[in-house]
This record gives C-alpha cells, structure tokens and sequence, in this order.
C-alpha cells in the first residue's frame, strides 16, 4: 500500500508520517511539503492513501484532495486540521477521516483500520485483460460491453501501454491512423472516453483507468493481465505466449517481434 503525508509545516509532517510509520511500517510511505509535489506523484502511481494537511499555502489541502480524487476515485483521503470548520466540505468529498491536529498513535490507528476504500481489491481484481490471442476485458467474468466497438480498443491500447499515460493524440494515431478528418476523430474519441467512464461507473470499477487533462493510464496493480503476468513470472506464469497478441488490431503487430523474443529467450 502507498500512503502520503503531506504538509507543508515541517515539525507537523515528521509527526505524522512517524505515528503511519509505527501503525504500518510495510507499506510505501512518502512526505511532501510541497503539495504540488505529492500531485505530481499522484499522477505517475497509484496512492492508496492521502494524509493532507487541509491549511497549507501553497495549494488548500481540500483543493489538492479533489485533484488527488480525479486521478483516482477510490483513493482514501484523511484531512488533518487545528479545527472542525471544513469537516463538513470533506465529508461531501467522501473523505475517509477527518483528524484534529495534533494528530496521536490512536486516532491515526483508527483511520487506517478503518479505511473507506479497503485493500481488499489487492487479494482480489475484479477485472482480467485478456491479451494473448484476441484482446477480452472481463468484470466479475464476463466481458465488459460498451455502447461503442471502439471504446474497447482504447482499453487495449491503455494495457499495451502498460501504466504509461497515453496522449488522446496517441489514441488517435493508433486507432485511425491518417484515415479521415483529425477534429472529427477528437470529436468522437470525446464520446468513447465517456463511454468508458460511464460503464465503469456503472459497474463500480473506480480507481482502474487513472485520467489527466488529455491523456490516460490503466492501474495496472488494479487488474490482473495475461501479459502483465507473463512478463513478471515467464516460465512460472498460468499464462502462455503462443505468438498471437490482441489480433484484431493492426498495430498491436508492431509488438509481436519484442514478444517473441521474450519468448524464444526463456528456452
């Protein structure tokens, strides 16, 4: 698990980040005085959980928790503050815990026992992309249909891509190539991402495609993936490459020749 602190009063910081510390000394735990700092981190991994000072200059730390909320829905965010004012603008954000500074071994204990958004979905992923032979995204075991064809498409890019954000610009590259009118395909490439949104929406799927301002991820630690077990595990995976690769796409044949020599290396 991935939990931040982040404030930009020092002595405040070390005290917090020492009480997560003593409470759960095997997760990842990483400070931030500078809250557009720990947005940046945000932005490149999954934070499981936010401890944030809600006073703090540089960005208010209620702003910085419904930016750290856009990127990743089902994150656990706990505000720490001197007083019970902005309680109730948290509690509309959904926030996991409220602290009163300063904050002790007890009530830091508390909160994360108590999380809203519980590491359950590590032991078990509710979604499985299948890679090897033709692409399939499944939700509880069956796959996922979308109001459009195209919408699964860019799902398989964003797997492809393995964590890395992808550009709306990427999208378009690879799904249209040069075919047709650049706007209009933005156009409609607006219309997929929000088919996307609203089926995962639907089917409660938070925290799995993680968004920025025109571009997008795939969790990966959020599903599990054919591929992603492969290239882990190789001879000791469940899954085997046998040279076929999300086959209804043309370009996914431009990743085949790096796959196969994956492949013939484990021999």
């Amino acid at each position: 698990m991935t939990i931040i602190a982040v404030d930009d009063d020092r002595d405040s910081l070390d005290l917090i980040s020492d009480l997560i510390y003593e409470k759960d000394p095997d997760s990842e735990i990483l400070e931030f005085e500078d809250p557009l700092q720990a947005l940046g981190l945000a932005r490149e991994q999954t934070v499981d959980v936010a401890f944030i000072s809600i006073m703090m200059k540089e960005l208010d730390g209620l702003e910085l928790g419904r930016y750290l909320k856009e990127l990743n829905p089902s994150i656990n965010l706990i505000f720490l503050s001197d007083e019970e004012d902005d309680a109730y603008d948290a509690l509309e954000m959904h926030a996991s815990g409220y602290l009163i500074k300063p904050a002790t071994d007890e009530t830091v204990s508390h909160e994360l026992e108590d999380l809203r958004y519980p590491e359950y979905r590590k032991e078990h992923k509710r979604v499985y992309a299948q890679t090897f032979g033709e692409f399939e995204i499944f939700a509880d075991g069956k796959p996922i249909e979308f109001k459009y064809k195209k919408t699964k498409e860019i799902l398989a890019l964003l797997v492809n891509n393995k964590g890395a954000q992808t550009t709306n610009g990427e999208l378009i590259a690879s799904m249209w190539e040069d075919d047709g009118d650049p706007e209009k395909k933005r156009s409609y490439l607006s219309n997929l991402r929000q088919d996307l949104q609203n089926t995962f929406t639907r089917l409660k799927l938070d925290g799995i495609i993680l968004k920025q301002r025109g571009s997008m991820a795939i969790a990966t630690d959020r599903i599990e993936c054919d591929l992603y077990d492969w290239l882990e595990k190789k001879g000791r995976s469940r899954y085997t490459y046998t040279g076929r690769y999300m086959s209804q796409y043309s370009w996914a044949d431009y990743y085949l020749s790096e796959l196969d020599d994956l492949s013939y290396s484990e021999y």
